[in-house]
């Protein structure tokens, strides 16, 4: 009985993953997390309500003043899963492996590859950008939303050696050992946002007792998520070298000051910066155009001409990144963002996505696979016809023959 129960139980799952309900069940729950989405911009952010509503297994609501949080709702990757095996159960059981059903086959791929990019989107896109003033030549790039702490060794004036240690190591604390160099990082304190000012007569003790940060009073504050703003982190951290301490410095994104101090005979900088990732290719501003409507300040074009200069691949040509015109190279794509500085400094956002071509592939592929259907089902609709035509006419002349 316990073996027939078993499956009396796993057939009924497999019926509920075959259910057509289940598939209208997640297209409208997905509708809801797109439209909640949507109105958790205003004041998250795109980037903190995509992370809470669709890239995430549970919407979490936390109320006004109160230090716990509640799962209300699926998020977008509980749901977007559960489709996916939809689509791939029903496909594998549902739907007939003949001719007839191509159509359908093809849509149910789309569908499947659909759900599957924003997986792999989700999982492997990154988001950049690219700062750079008319002149400038730049070979990094920088993500705005997680930051390093930057040790720079510049005793060579013609080669800086960087070596940045990840907001991650920072926030767990402890000693980090920087590899490629004597140093040890003993950290004292890290804080995702602060606000900076200066140290008054009422304020405590910095723990800084290096650098400017022994006069700079930091609070916190909560973190950021908005599109027009960014979190500004800081740590005090304890440079050690043989054995010997270099005091305690407080390295912060809002620190203009250069920090440096020496150990036998190299120069070390610090500083609190977004992350950085080099490229093998060199990118320099040669111009930027702003152009408006006649009469107005509204802008009609921005553009950004740039040299590209990729000597591993033997590549050297100029490029014009404009508004719906990106650059695409070596698996990165450079958009035009934003400028300033009177029209002289220009942004390019920068993604890399290795699944970028899918949803193009999945677009097609649900459209090819209804156009086969279509086609499939008026096809039989026609040869209905004539079969009831013909009848209808063998019929006719039975009966002439007859009377």
């Amino acid at each position: 009985m316990a073996k027939n129960d078993n499956k009396s139980v796993a057939g009924k799952v497999l019926d509920a993953l075959l259910s057509l309900k289940l598939t209208i069940v997640c297209l409208a729950m997905l509708m809801v997390l797109v439209v909640a989405c949507t109105l958790a911009q205003v004041d998250m952010g795109t980037n903190g309500a995509v992370n809470a509503f669709m890239r995430s297994f549970v919407v979490w609501w936390k109320p006004a003043g109160q230090p716990y949080s509640f799962p209300v709702f699926p998020g977008g990757t509980t749901v977007g899963a559960i489709l996916a095996v939809n689509l791939i159960v029903s496909q594998g059981r549902g739907l007939a492996r003949t001719w007839a059903k191509a159509g359908l086959w093809l849509v149910h791929v789309g569908l499947v590859l659909l759900v599957a990019a924003e997986f792999i989107s989700a999982a492997l896109q990154v988001d950049a950008r690219l700062t750079i003033e008319e002149g400038q030549t730049i070979d990094f790039i920088e993500r705005p939303l997680e930051f390093e702490l930057a040790i720079v060794d510049t005793t060579d004036p013609k080669l800086d050696d960087v070596y940045g240690v990840p907001e991650s190591l920072l926030k767990a604390g402890g000693t980090i050992i920087v590899p490629g160099t004597p140093l040890t990082l003993r950290v004292h304190g890290y804080y995702k946002n602060t606000e900076l000012a200066r140290k008054g007569e009422g304020d405590a003790p910095s723990m800084a007792t290096q650098g400017v940060g022994t006069g700079v009073a930091i609070k916190e504050a909560p973190p950021v998520t908005a599109d027009d703003e960014r979190n500004h982190p800081a740590t005090y951290i304890e440079p050690i070298a043989n054995g010997k301490s270099y005091g305690t410095w407080l390295a912060a994104a809002g620190l203009g000051a250069p920090q440096q101090f020496v150990h036998e005979g190299h120069t070390y900088q610090l500083a609190m910066r977004p992350r950085r990732e080099y490229l093998p290719y060199k990118l320099t501003l040669k111009k930027f155009s702003h152009d408006v409507y006649a009469g107005t300040d509204i802008p009609k074009n921005f553009s950004s001409l740039v040299h590209l200069v990729d000597k591993g691949a033997g590549e050297e040509r100029d490029v014009l990144i404009f508004m719906n015109q990106p650059l695409r190279y070596a698996g990165r794509t450079f958009y035009q963002a934003s400028f300033g500085k009177n029209d002289t400094l220009s942004v390019l956002q920068v993604v890399e996505n290795p699944g970028w071509l899918l949803p193009y592939i999945s677009c097609a592929l649900v459209t090819l696979g209804l156009m086969v259907h279509f086609a499939m089902s008026l096809r039989r609709a026609q040869r209905k016809r004539q079969r009831q035509a013909a009848a209808a006419e063998a019929s006719s002349t039975n009966s002439k023959v007859m009377a």
